[in-house]
C-alpha cells in the first residue's frame, strides 16, 4: 500500500505530462504529413492526362526502362549477397592471418559512391587507360585486334553497385553469424553436415533476415542513383524521369516513371515479408566459436575477403589519387573550397534538422499513448525508401507552381518582383534531404532511446521535471553519443548525394557531388579525381568510427 502511494505522484505527473505531449505527437503527425506529400504528388500524376510524351515513352523506351532496371537489380542482388555473406561467414566462423583487419576493411568500400567507383574504373579500363595499354605492350595487338570487356554497360554498372554497396549485406549477415548458437551449428554437424554443409544448411538460413535486409538497402541505393546509370549510358528509370523532366518538359510524364520507379522499390520491400512467411528467428546465448585455418585454406579466406576491399575501395581510391597527383591539369583553387563549403554547408544544416527532429520523434513515440504517434514516426522513415530522383520531382514541381503563383500574386496585388522563393533557393533542397534522411538519424536516436530505461522518466518527473525538461536535462546528455553519430552519418550521406542535388541546387551553387558529375560528364577525369577524393575522405569517417566499435565488439568477444 504505501509503495503505491509513495509511486501515486509519479505515475500521476506521467499521466498529466503525457498529456501534454500532444504537441510532440503532433510534430509526429506534421513531420510524416511533410514526408509523405511529395509520394502522394508523384502517385497522383498517374491519374492527370499526359502530352503524348507519355504515349511516345511507352512506344519506343518504357519496355528498355523496364529490362534495364529489373536485369541491374538482378545483378545487384546477386553480387552484393555472394561477396557479403561469404565474406562475413569468413571472418566470423574462422580465424586466418590478416582475420581481424579484413572485418573492419570490409566496411570500407561504402566510404566511395558508385558514381565515384565508375569515374576511376573507367579511367583505369578505358582504351587509353592503363591496363588496355599494357595489353597492347604485351602482345603487340592494336585496336580492334583483341577483345577487351566495356565497363560503360549495364554489366559494368553492376559491377560498380556490388563492390560498393556489399558492405550493406556483409554488416547485417556478420552481425547474425555472430549470434547464432553454437548448439544450432553443433546439431548440423551431428546431422552429418560438413563445414560449408553446415553454413548452407543452418547458418545462412539463420541469417536470413540481416541478409535479405542489407541487399534491400543496396537495392534502394542501386533504384535512387542517377550518377552511375547516366555517365555509363545505361537507360533506367532514373535516367529517364530526368530525360523527360529536364530535356522534353513533362513534368506529368516523369512523374509517372517516377510513380513506375516506386513501384519497383515497394516491390523490394515487399518481396521479403511474402518470402518470409510466418518464420521466425532467434539469436543464441552461446556464439560459435572461430576455427583456426592453416595452410592453402588460410590463403584461400584471406584472398577472398581481401579481393572485396582491393577492388571496391584500394583501387578507386589508388586511381583517383594517381590522377590528382599526377596529372597536370588539375588544380585547386577558389573552387574547390567554395564546392566544399557548399557542401558543408547543406550537409551541415540538413543533419542538425534532422537530429533535432529525430529527437522529438523518438521521445514522442516514448512517451505518447497514442498508437497514431507510432505510426506517424514509421511513416516519417518512409523518405528513405524513395529514390532521389521521385522526391526532386514531387518537390520541385508543386513548389516550383507554389512559387510562379505566389510571385504572380505578388506582382498584381503590390507590384513586387519576388522570383521563386522556394525553388530559387536552398530551402528546398534541405527540405528535400530531410525527407529522404531522417529516417537514419530517427533509427539511431529510438535505438538509443530505447535503451534508456523508464526508471530515468520516472526520476526526473519526481524531481519536478516537465516532459521537455526531462528531454533537456536527462535523455539528450544521456543520447549524446548517438545524436552525434546520427547526425554525422546523414551528414555524410547528404555529401554524397547527387540525384536530388543535381537536379534542385540554386543558382551558382554546386556541391563536391555536382562537380564531380558534371566534370566526368566533359571526360574531364583528372579534374573530377580531387572532388571525389574529398567525398571519399569524408565518407571514411564515420566508418572509421564504425570500425573501431566492430574492434572493440571483437576483443570484448
Amino acid at each position: 500500500m504505501s509503495g503505491a502511494l509513495a509511486t501515486s505522484p509519479v505515475r500521476a505527473q506521467r499521466a498529466a505530462g503525457t498529456h501534454r505531449l500532444g504537441a510532440l505527437g503532433w510534430t509526429s503527425l506534421a513531420v510524416a504529413a511533410l514526408v509523405l506529400a511529395p509520394l502522394l504528388f508523384v502517385v497522383g500524376n498517374v491519374f492527370v492526362p499526359s502530352r503524348t510524351t507519355w504515349a511516345h515513352l511507352v512506344a519506343t523506351v518504357l519496355p528498355g526502362y523496364v529490362w534495364n532496371t529489373a536485369l541491374l537489380v538482378a545483378m545487384v542482388a546477386a553480387g552484393v549477397m555472394s561477396i557479403g555473406v561469404l565474406s562475413a561467414w569468413l571472418v566470423t566462423a574462422y580465424r586466418f592471418p590478416g582475420q581481424r583487419v579484413l572485418e573492419w576493411a570490409l566496411i570500407l568500400p561504402l566510404a566511395v559512391p558508385a558514381y565515384v567507383m565508375a569515374y576511376a574504373y573507367t579511367d583505369w579500363l578505358q582504351y587509353s587507360g592503363p591496363v588496355q595499354t599494357t595489353v597492347r605492350e604485351l602482345t603487340g595487338l592494336r585496336a580492334r585486334e583483341y577483345w577487351f570487356p566495356e565497363i560503360r554497360s549495364l554489366y559494368g554498372a553492376g559491377a560498380m553497385f556490388s563492390f560498393a554497396l556489399y558492405p550493406y549485406v556483409y554488416l547485417l549477415a556478420r552481425n547474425a553469424f555472430i549470434e547464432q548458437s553454437r548448439t544450432a551449428i553443433e546439431a548440423g554437424r551431428l546431422l552429418g553436415y560438413s563445414a560449408w554443409g553446415s553454413f548452407w544448411r543452418v547458418a545462412l538460413p539463420l541469417a536470413r533476415p540481416g541478409v535479405v535486409a542489407g541487399t534491400a538497402l543496396a537495392l534502394m541505393e542501386t533504384l535512387a542513383d542517377f550518377g552511375t546509370v547516366s555517365y555509363f549510358a545505361v537507360q533506367t528509370f532514373t535516367t529517364g524521369i530526368y530525360r523527360a523532366w529536364l530535356s522534353l518538359g513533362d513534368s506529368i510524364a516523369a512523374g509517372q516513371l517516377a510513380t513506375c520507379l516506386l513501384a519497383f522499390v515497394l516491390i523490394v520491400l515487399a518481396l521479403e515479408r511474402v518470402q518470409r512467411g510466418g518464420a521466425r528467428y532467434a539469436a543464441g546465448r552461446k556464439p560459435t566459436p572461430p576455427h583456426a585455418l592453416r595452410g592453402w585454406q588460410a590463403a584461400t579466406a584471406f584472398v577472398l575477403c581481401a579481393a572485396p576491399v582491393l577492388f571496391g575501395f584500394l583501387l578507386p581510391a589508388g586511381v583517383l589519387l594517381e590522377l590528382a597527383l599526377t596529372d597536370p591539369d588539375v588544380r585547386v583553387g577558389t573552387r574547390l573550397y567554395a564546392l566544399i563549403a557548399n557542401s558543408f554547408t547543406l550537409s551541415g544544416v540538413t543533419a542538425v534538422i534532422a537530429v533535432a527532429v529525430a529527437v522529438l520523434l523518438a521521445y514522442a513515440g516514448r512517451l505518447a499513448r497514442s498508437p497514431l504517434v507510432p505510426l506517424a514516426n514509421r511513416l516519417a522513415a518512409l523518405g528513405y525508401a524513395m529514390p532521389g530522383a521521385v522526391l526532386a520531382v514531387g518537390i520541385l514541381v508543386p513548389l516550383g507552381k507554389l512559387d510562379n503563383a505566389a510571385a504572380g500574386w505578388l506582382h498584381a496585388q503590390f507590384g513586387v518582383k519576388t522570383g521563386l522563393l522556394l525553388t530559387g533557393s536552398i530551402v528546398a533542397l534541405v527540405y528535400a534531404c530531410l525527407v529522404r534522411y531522417l529516417a537514419v538519424a530517427f533509427q539511431t536516436t529510438e535505438a538509443a532511446l530505447a535503451r534508456v530505461t523508464p526508471a530515468m522518466d520516472d526520476a526526473a518527473r519526481s524531481l519536478g521535471l516537465s516532459p521537455s525538461g526531462a528531454l533537456a536535462r536527462v535523455h539528450v546528455p544521456i543520447l549524446r553519443g548517438s545524436i552525434v553519430t546520427a547526425g554525422l552519418l546523414v551528414f555524410v550521406d547528404v555529401m554524397k548525394e547527387l540525384p536530388m542535388t543535381f537536379a534542385m541546387r540554386p543558382f551558382n551553387f554546386d556541391t563536391l557531388a555536382v562537380e564531380a558529375y558534371n566534370l566526368t560528364k566533359d571526360e574531364r577525369l583528372a579534374e573530377a579525381s580531387v572532388p571525389s577524393l574529398v567525398i571519399v575522405g569524408i565518407g571514411l569517417v564515420p566508418l572509421i568510427v564504425l570500425s573501431r566499435q566492430i574492434a572493440r565488439a571483437r576483443r570484448r568477444g
